[in-house]
């Protein structure tokens, strides 16, 4: 089972491509392929045709998957991109920020 350390909701920065620099929130996350879709990060314009008679046919913007390797989470509490952390509390295990030590 191969797991990622971004979850669906985490505020992600791109490390690298046409869109580096920018901050998203991920919408979902494909642990088999290691990608990750990131709001408003790697648009796609897709030709869609109308499936169903009256329905509206055209070109839709749409946010395709991307790397996880190439996002880098970031810490709600100090704003900063930080590497992935955790420990262990009670029997949870809880993600933490490596900059401020925040729960994330």
């Amino acid at each position: 089972m191969n797991s990622l350390s971004i979850k669906t909701g985490d505020t992600v920065v791109v490390l690298s491509g046409k869109d580096k620099g920018k901050q998203g929130k991920v919408l979902s996350v494909m642990p088999e392929a290691k990608k990750v879709v990131v709001e408003k990060i790697n648009v796609a314009t897709k030709h869609q045709k109308p499936r169903q008679q009256g329905e509206q046919g055209g070109i839709v913007k749409k946010e395709a998957p991307i790397y996880a390797c190439k996002v880098m989470r970031v810490c709600p509490k100090c704003g900063k991109p930080t590497r992935p952390a955790s420990k262990v509390s009670g029997d949870k295990r809880v993600r933490i920020c490596k900059k401020c030590g925040a729960e994330i």
